[in-house]
């Protein structure tokens, strides 16, 4: 029975990789959280503290990759606001997608990135991602980037 319950939830955990994120706002982490900052936290849910994120680019097209590859995904973004920007946490919507956030505020008028690795190993087909960003900005709650790229099948 033991061994029936954890092959489903290994099974739950691979087939909800491979929905390609069909379902806006997973909650899974897929490796990246809070920075740790407690004081970037506080400014996170203070509105005397908001500020405006100008993003330079959301959505991306990667067009194909082979299977195994390791695709890295940069997201450029301003703070146009006049409070320090604090990204409190990205969070993939796939197991597959790390992602890595600025852990210093941006200063206004700064620029900063939002990387991400997407690993294709067993992806092959079309592949549209998103990672879910909060911060401490007037004009976002949980902004979504997107990627897509094909993944073409191993020779």
């Amino acid at each position: 029975m033991r061994t029936l319950i954890v092959s489903f939830a290994l099974t739950a955990m691979i087939a909800g990789c491979r929905n390609n994120d069909k379902t806006a706002g997973n909650d899974k982490l897929g490796g990246s959280g809070a920075s740790g900052n407690t004081s970037g936290m506080a400014a996170v849910v203070d509105s005397s503290q908001f500020t405006n994120i100008e993003w330079l680019d959301s959505a991306k097209d990667f067009g194909s990759i082979q299977e195994g590859q390791k695709l890295e995904v940069t997201f450029r973004f301003k703070n146009s606001g006049d409070k320090p920007l604090v990204i409190s946490q990205v969070r993939p919507s796939c197991g597959c997608t790390v992602a890595e956030q600025p852990k210093d505020p941006v200063p206004p008028g700064g620029e900063g990135l939002i990387k991400a690795i997407f690993n294709s190993e067993g992806h092959v087909g079309p592949n549209h991602k998103t990672l879910y960003v909060s911060a401490n900005a007037r004009n976002l709650s949980n902004n979504p980037l997107r990627f897509s790229v094909q993944v073409e099948k191993k020779k």
